[in-house]
């Protein structure tokens, strides 16, 4: 360990600085500075010396060249516990750098600007940042590299405890982040420049199907205690953004699981399909009720009668604030977590007896992607985003589904796209009634959604994720009390499942479009 003397500071975020400056300059640490950086704290009373100063060379090319240069790297770079360094600097009249304080230029934002000009995207892209950092970092036995504002008030904090000084353990960690830093910032310039035409105007265009190269790039944001099952281990990653799932604000309760993460997702999901007021109670994925109302409690109320056994456990996704009525209903029903938009104060107030629910608020954030492990790689694929509106409905029965079994069918089918294949819903119009899913034939799932049933199941209306193999799945349909069945198509038997619908007597909807999950 040894004392920090000087350090530089250039920043594009200045969140924090001018009260970490100064505490560097209370502990009589030389500061440093460029540009903005400088002026900002000069204008606070600081003392900062510029670069200028330093290298004896003025900054120069619009900012360009201001810190590539050999009494900057040089300082920071000299190993000084080695004698032909430490002679090397000192015959150059290089003095020691001993901390580098750089986040860099705000590429990724420059880059996410509507119709963002080619010339200003490349000037966003920093080149002094990133060598001193890498500089820094490389030589963290003797140099603290800090790249992050959140990492101000503990450094302050151990270099005021310990007479100015930082321990390697914590020089390495500052390290790793900083390399990370780099390396992320790095892919960021790559991914949007792959994006850009050269067609002698080097227009930025959108993405032309999938990247050649995936980068991806998240941080650990939180540990938790297991993963699926107590034998696995397992963590949440953030993006970043401050959006989905990932990010959202948990508010009481116990720490998330795994699992509780993963049905959290999947009822956020569901809840985002519809425009109207809406509840659905999902366990192990998927839904055991899901039905809209005129106020948030009616949707619960609803959601809850189409299988109050499954519902005990599981976790509640909605997508209006929940208040007080809807909060004290719900408090009646164990369960694990409830994600929401947002809970008002009375709602939280219900709550707080349940000190293990878990109350979560996300931002909700459309999800362009989504990805799958694959042993030696990963799988990627468009985001399933289509959305059915009632003028796509082919009806091919001799039976014409009326206004409200219309309304009940695309209800069903927004719900039916959330369920695991093989899946099959009957609902009426706003609320799920029977739900059979992730059957390997689908006249299981026929059966097992009616035989789930607790409300009555005639006039009901059923979905199906894909099409019927053969008629023996609308025999059961039919069954069970359903009048009419709403399914893609496709099959090379369509014309006999069509006739069994006739025969029957439903109404039966195409609508050229799958929805299969797995």
């Amino acid at each position: 360990m040894s004392r920090i003397e000087r350090a530089i500071l250039s920043v594009t975020d200045k969140t924090g600085l001018v009260d970490f400056a100064r505490k560097l300059s209370g502990m009589g640490v030389e500061l440093i500075s460029t540009g903005g950086t400088a002026k900002l704290l000069r204008d606070s009373g600081i003392t900062v010396k510029d670069i200028s100063e330093l290298t004896g060379f003025p900054e120069m090319l619009d900012g360009r060249v201001k810190t590539l240069h050999p009494k900057v790297h040089g300082g920071i770079l000299h190993r000084r516990e080695n004698p032909v360094h430490r002679s090397a600097v000192a015959d150059h009249g290089i003095q020691a750098i001993d901390m580098v304080v750089v986040n860099l230029y705000a590429f990724e934002k420059t880059a996410a600007k509507p119709g963002v000009h080619f010339e200003e995207l490349i000037e966003n892209i920093d080149i002094g940042g990133p060598s001193m950092i890498r500089s820094a970092a490389k030589n963290f036995q003797d140099v603290a590299v800090i790249t992050s504002p959140a990492d101000y008030a503990a450094i302050a904090e151990e270099m005021s405890s310990h007479n100015g000084e930082l321990s390697s353990q914590t020089k390495w960690r500052l390290a790793q982040k900083a390399f990370a830093t780099t390396a992320a910032y790095d892919s960021a310039i790559a991914t949007t420049l792959e994006k850009v035409s050269a067609n002698g105007r080097f227009e930025l265009h959108p993405e032309q199907g999938f990247p050649e190269t995936l980068r991806l790039s998240f941080h650990k944001n939180l540990d938790l205690r297991y993963g699926e099952n107590p034998h696995q281990k397992a963590a949440m990653y953030s993006d970043g953004s401050g959006t989905g799932v990932a990010n959202g604000r948990q508010l009481q309760g116990k720490e998330l699981s795994y699992n509780n993460i993963v049905d959290l997702q999947a009822a956020w999901d569901l809840a985002q399909e519809f425009s109207e007021t809406v509840c659905t109670i999902i366990k192990h994925t998927n839904p055991c009720g899901t039905a809209t109302g005129s106020t948030l409690v009616e949707a619960y109320q609803k959601a809850l009668e189409c299988d109050p056994v499954s519902a005990f456990g599981g976790v509640i996704g909605v997508n209006r604030p929940v208040d007080a009525a809807a909060a004290e209903e719900m408090a009646k029903l164990f369960v694990e977590a409830i994600a929401a938009p947002s809970f008002d104060e009375a709602a939280k107030a219900k709550f707080a007896t349940k000190k293990n629910l878990r109350l979560v608020e996300i931002t909700h954030a459309p999800q362009t992607w989504t990805l799958k492990n694959v042993s030696g790689g990963i799988l990627v694929q468009d985001n399933d985003l289509r959305q059915l509106q009632e003028s796509d409905l082919k009806v091919v029965s001799k039976r014409q589904p009326t206004l409200e079994k219309k309304r009940a069918l695309l209800f069903g089918w927004k719900i039916c796209k959330h369920v695991k294949s093989n899946a099959i819903v009957y609902v009426r119009d706003g609320q799920s009634v029977g739900i059979g899913a992730g059957q390997m034939s689908r006249v299981d799932s026929c059966k097992i959604g009616a035989m789930k049933a607790v409300l009555p199941l005639k006039g009901t209306v059923a979905a199906s994720d894909a099409f019927f193999p053969f008629p023996d799945g609308v025999e059961e349909i039919a069954k069970a009390g359903a009048t009419a069945i709403i399914q893609p198509g496709g099959s090379v038997r369509d014309q006999e499942v069509i006739e069994a619908a006739d025969r029957l007597g439903l109404a039966m909807v195409f609508t050229g479009v799958r929805h299969f999950r797995h």
